[in-house]
């Protein structure tokens, strides 16, 4: 079975809009804008040389020595923990026809904070679908204190990991009941999830009588928070970006403006970020992982692209008729997700070592999955029109969004231009590149990927893509009150977490410390850890 193609773009990257927002100043508050609304010149490209170009970031295409590799400094889960992020922060609901009609009205549904509405949704008093209700009364408090867990169900490899507390909470047709329905559209992002409701959980464990009574639920979605908001700070962005260029966005934020730009002072969601910047990691998918000890390769199966959406709803088969392993209630038990095999732990657990999936090289290759999504099975090679392609896709929706070319942007911000000769190069999108024009004013989103490839090897971004990255969190952290940057004006990039409730909080909080925590298991007073029931 091929990835459906009910809607346009894949692995949490639907197209949002069609319209670009406009070059002043954003209207409302939530609504896209410019990050460089100074830059009022497009780069207008024929769409023949966007589809050329846009075909030619194949990772099977690429000349001898040139395919993307493994990242060694990134391993899978901060993938689909990227694509979880992007789902916290980014939504747009706005139907064509609407665009049509108000073409101003290009708005972000999703709030542009970092503050997990797409876990905890209103709250548990608005909306206590989404909680469990016999922790009601715990510490004290009127109201659900912890997330709700769906179970497994009968594996078609292995029946004995049933009935555990491992899917997301499922209706009666197995749709996901969480804050937004994004996050079952495939597994890897479905289990990063459930990681979060996890780590909800055992931290209002942690925090059971050591709050005030009546305000377990707060203080623990508080601290929940401000570890995550810690996380993507000093652990994902570390990964993506040079670390310099975060500490310099959280020191003096010099070109998200939003305070100048922003409706009433508050951020809203800039283009060059959302449609070129943070699309690097289309760039990091890879066609097979290593789920778990029986979906592997050499296993019963690898997990490969077309398994991760099976064995969803949103975009798969979970509560829909049929008799295959993937239509069940539920996600079958066989196919929780072994961590060790998706993040480095300080201290793997047994029974000893497994194999690690790494990210991709960030980089112009896309996996060749993403150039054949929606096709029928077996079909070789993408559409030559570019309507299956991601790369094509992307491309196109920055030319749609009338960005600007990304020499333009480089040069506004002082950091220095790769050479014509580097786009231009003698690889198969270095030659597209070259026959359209394109090595000498070029996408914003295919520049980022070759400046990364070019000045760091693909393991993390290079200049212009980073500091585009670091100063969009980073001005999205400053502008809500609540977050940890609000809270604390004058904290700077090394100085212990403020406010965290967490022994140690002051080191590196990493995602691979909150998956421990999520892994927590309390009975009879003892706490245990085990990252993978089928481990």
């Amino acid at each position: 079975m091929s990835a459906p193609k009910t809607e346009p773009g894949y692995h949490g990257h639907a197209q949002r809009h069609e319209v670009p927002p406009p070059l002043g100043q954003a209207i409302l508050a939530g609504r896209f804008g410019r990050m460089f609304p100074e830059l009022s010149t497009p780069l207008e490209v024929p769409d023949a040389a966007l589809v050329a170009l846009g075909l030619a970031m194949r990772d099977d295409d690429a000349p001898a020595g040139e395919n993307s590799g493994n990242n060694e400094e990134i391993p899978a889960g901060y993938t689909y923990l990227g694509q979880f992020i992007d789902h916290d922060i980014t939504l747009d609901t706005t139907t064509l026809t609407e665009i049509v009609d108000d073409p101003m009205a290009v708005e972000n549904f999703r709030t542009p904070r970092l503050d997990l509405d797409s876990v905890y949704g209103f709250g548990p008093r608005a909306q206590p679908s989404l909680y469990d209700r016999t922790t009601k009364g715990m510490g004290g408090d009127p109201a659900p204190v912890k997330l709700l867990l769906g179970s497994t169900a009968i594996g078609g490899a292995e029946a004995a990991f049933a009935g555990l507390p491992h899917d997301l909470p499922r209706n009666a047709q197995g749709f996901a009941i969480i804050g937004d329905e994004r996050n079952d559209e495939n597994l890897l992002v479905a289990q990063t999830h459930l990681a979060f409701l996890r780590f909800h959980n055992a931290m209002a464990d942690r925090l059971e009588g050591k709050v005030p009574r009546g305000r377990l639920f707060d203080s623990t979605r508080r601290a929940v928070v401000d570890l995550y908001q810690a996380m993507v700070l000093r652990d994902f962005l570390t990964k993506l970006c040079d670390v310099n260029d975060i500490a310099l966005a959280v020191k003096q934020r010099e070109f998200f403006r939003f305070e100048t730009f922003g409706a009433f002072g508050q951020p809203y969601m800039p283009t060059e970020f959302s449609v070129a910047a943070y699309r690097l990691g289309h760039s990091m998918v890879r066609e097979v992982y290593s789920h778990n000890r029986i979906f592997t390769p050499g296993g019963v199966v690898a997990a490969n692209f077309d398994l991760l959406f099976q064995f969803t709803a949103k975009s798969g088969l979970i509560g829909t008729p049929g008799d295959t392993p993937a239509n069940k209630p539920t996600l079958p038990g066989d196919w929780i997700i072994d961590w060790r095999r998706f993040l480095r732990f300080e201290a793997p657990q047994p029974p000893g070592p497994v194999p690690l999936n790494l990210s991709r090289n960030i980089d112009p290759y896309l996996a060749k999955e993403l150039h054949e999504l929606g096709l029928p099975p077996n079909t070789s090679g993408a559409a030559t029109d570019g309507s299956s392609s991601l790369a094509v896709m992307n491309l196109r929706r920055g030319a749609k969004m009338k960005l600007p070319a990304a020499q333009d942007i480089a040069r506004f911000m002082g950091i220095p231009v790769l050479s014509p000769d580097e786009i231009g190069d003698d690889t198969s999108d270095g030659r597209a590149a070259r026959k359209h024009g394109l090595h000498q004013r070029t996408p914003l989103w295919y520049y980022i990927l070759k400046e990364a490839r070019k000045t760091q090897g693909g393991a993390r971004l290079g200049p212009l893509g980073s500091r585009i990255v670091a100063e969009t969190f980073v001005g999205l952290l400053d502008g809500d009150p609540t977050s940890i940057l609000g809270r604390a004006p004058s904290w700077q990039f090394g100085d212990p977490i403020p406010g965290l409730a967490l022994d140690g909080a002051d080191r590196r909080f990493t995602f691979a410390d909150m998956v421990m925590i999520a892994a927590e298991h309390r009975e009879n007073g003892a706490t245990t850890v085990n990252l993978s029931p089928i481990g």
